[in-house]
Parts: structure tokens; C-alpha cells; sequence
């Protein structure tokens, strides 16, 4: 493993002027809290189960708000994924550090932000070696603001229909995780979007 990426992996958040490692809250398969572990050593094979959450926003259209992650992240860096995903400190509920996280890698508040139960998986990255063994809450909203990506977290942005996503999978890398927390959470999409989007 390079230096580089462990560095970043365990580095507190840009602009925090500090270089404490970040923590992760470990789980047990029934998702109660049992400890917790630095990022990286909870990544590292064969993982260690954590807490994680990925968020799904729609716009008014019933269109998903795809992004491409950042070229510089140390793990699945330029792949397509869902709205927003990631960990929740220690403490955090998880439904805080998904409003949090969105807001902080794209510049959006999510409105009408609901839980669409959880989801279970073990995700090998075999570009870095690294592992996803996740106890996922999933979410789901609507986007109704101007995005303001930062660039060092995200590299692109889209709103996809069904149709566009299939193709749009069949091209371009995503994340290893996308699939398992899409089809998790699509009985909540339906709900939100209503039958009409196709989801």
C-alpha cells in the first residue's frame, strides 16, 4: 500500500488543520456498535464490518444524481456511484453524517431526506486491494438546490433517468458497492419518485 493513499486515508478532512486518523464505528452483523477502528485498518483485507451510508437525491423529474469521485481519493478514485456515500464518525447517527456528507462534497442541503432501510456486503476493490465490508444505511431525497461540488471530492456530476443509468453503467467504471445499495434501496426510490420515473 503506498504511503500516499494510507496518509490520505487516515488524515483528518481537508481545511481541518489536523492530521488525527479518522475513526470509524464497527458493527456487528445485526448493525449494534461493538468499537471502532482507524479508516484504512477497517479497509484493509479482509476488512473489518463498519458503519457506512450511501445516499440516493432525485430532482424533480425523477432523475438520480449521479457523481464521479475525485481522481485523487485512495479508494475506487474516477468511478460513477450513487449521490453520496461514506462513514459516520463514532456517536453520529446516520442520518446527520449523510446530510453532512452531502453537503460537504456537493454544496446541497438534501430536502425530504428519509431512510430506505439497510444493507449488508463485503466488496473487494481489487484496483487497490482494499476492502468494503459495510453495514449500509441508505437514504433517500430529493436535490432542489444548485450543486456546488468540491473538486477535491468530486469530479463530475449527472442526473440520470433509468434508461440513461443502464447505459451509462455498461460504459464507464462504477463503484463496486452501486449496484447492492441501488437495488437495496429501490423499493424507497419507487416510493419517492413515484412508478412513473421507472425505477
Amino acid at each position: 500500500m503506498p504511503t500516499t493513499p494510507a496518509t490520505a486515508a487516515n488524515s483528518a478532512p481537508h481545511g481541518t488543520g489536523t492530521q488525527e486518523p479518522i475513526m470509524l464505528e464497527l458493527v456487528d452483523e445485526s448493525g449494534n456498535t461493538i468499537g471502532t477502528a482507524e479508516k484504512l485498518s477497517a479497509h484493509q483485507a479482509p476488512g473489518l464490518l463498519h458503519r457506512a451510508f450511501s445516499v440516493f437525491l432525485f430532482d424533480e423529474q425523477g432523475r438520480l444524481l449521479l457523481q464521479q469521485r475525485a481522481l485523487g481519493k485512495y479508494h475506487s478514485p474516477g468511478v460513477w456511484s450513487n449521490t453520496c456515500c461514506g462513514h459516520p464518525y463514532p456517536g453520529e447517527s446516520p442520518f446527520a453524517a449523510a446530510a453532512r456528507r452531502t453537503h460537504e462534497e456537493l454544496g446541497l442541503s438534501p430536502s425530504l431526506m428519509a431512510e430506505a432501510g439497510t444493507v449488508r456486503y463485503n466488496h473487494p476493490d481489487p484496483d487497490s486491494g482494499l476492502v468494503e465490508q459495510e453495514y449500509n444505511h441508505l437514504f433517500v431525497g430529493l436535490a432542489q438546490a444548485a450543486l456546488r461540488p468540491d473538486p477535491e471530492e468530486v469530479a463530475d456530476t449527472a442526473f440520470v433517468t433509468p434508461g440513461e443509468l443502464e447505459k451509462r453503467h455498461a460504459e464507464v467504471p462504477f463503484s463496486a458497492w452501486f449496484m447492492t445499495v441501488l437495488d437495496a434501496a429501490r423499493p424507497a426510490i419507487r416510493e419517492l419518485t413515484g412508478d412513473a420515473a421507472g425505477w
